[in-house]
């Protein structure tokens, strides 16, 4: 049959070469079972939001994530045990770094030291740099400098929390993970704009490129309003979701994990992966991945 005159059509031998594959460095997660579903990590240089319901498991999230990648830079020797077998071609951070805002050093240790086994608690205590901004995040509150351990706070000169902390993250972020912890409390505060806090996270996500480790940064879920949910989670790669969910069958609440977006990283995954993960915390192991329940 003859082509209408103003057909377009290629011919094979027209056809482009395919592509060659690019290699993507991966940093391990920690979580083997999630490793081994996203092909031994997460890219390197990802921001992500941890979105997610009171005690669902996002601090055990960190918390286990933290602590292996401490024990493997101790013990290389452990990699597979501590990260499972899809992690040989992943870059591992060389430290964690743990910023908080209203918690201190002391809280999350004791949280850690309470909830995992002793070598998980001293790997992570000897391998993360922390720091507390807690003496700016209160300064101007009726929380008393004592409280903050900062007797001369008010003999400082005022200054900015987002420029301190991009300060911070200069110095130390490079070849770590770097856990904040958590935005909630920045998005919450009379001293910060939301704006301004979408604008350091956007321009967070283009420098963290550079750093070749994982940011997390942690948002509760519920708090904030729906829109600025939206923003916080738009100016990041990816968002990890945990949630509370209750079974039709029983009164018994279930911890779970999901990813919501992911630039580069849910495009790749067989539509038999695209999954809710069932969660469980143990004090040997961490957060674990119980089974893998798809969502439909």
């Amino acid at each position: 049959m003859a082509l209408p005159r103003d057909s377009i059509y290629l011919s094979v031998d027209a056809l482009p070469e395919p592509l060659e594959r690019v290699r993507v460095r991966k940093v391990p997660t920690g979580i083997a079972d999630l490793d081994s579903i996203v092909d031994g990590g997460f890219p390197s240089g990802s921001t992500i939001l941890l979105w997610g319901d009171v005690g669902a498991g996002m601090q055990e999230y960190v918390y286990t994530a933290g602590s292996k990648t401490a024990l493997v830079n101790e013990r290389p020797e452990a990699r597979h045990y501590y990260l499972g077998d899809r992690c040989d071609d992943s870059d591992l951070p060389t430290r964690v770094c743990y910023v908080t805002f209203s918690r201190s050093k002391d809280i999350i240790l004791q949280e850690l030291a309470t909830s995992f086994n002793g070598d998980y608690y001293r790997a992570f205590r000897d391998h993360t740099v922390f720091k507390d901004f807690s003496s700016v995040y209160f300064r101007h509150s009726v929380v008393p400098a004592t409280w903050t351990n900062e007797d001369d706070v008010f003999d400082r000169p005022s200054t900015n929390i987002l420029e301190e902390l991009v300060a911070f993250l200069d110095e130390n972020a490079h070849d770590s993970m770097v856990v904040i912890d958590s935005i909630t409390d920045l998005a919450v505060s009379d001293i910060v704009e939301i704006k301004d806090l979408v604008t350091t996270i956007k321009g967070l996500q283009r420098v963290a490129k550079r750093w070749n480790g994982l940011v997390y940064l942690m948002l509760t879920r519920g708090i904030l309003e729906r829109r600025h949910e939206s923003l916080l989670m738009d100016s990041t790669d990816g968002c990890l979701v945990f949630e509370w969910r209750t079974s039709t069958r029983s009164s018994t609440r279930q911890r779970y994990m999901y990813l919501e977006k992911f630039t580069g990283v849910l495009p790749h995954l067989p539509r038999d992966k695209i999954a809710r993960f069932p969660t469980m915390v143990s004090s040997n192991t961490g957060l674990v991945v119980v089974y893998m329940e798809r969502i439909s």
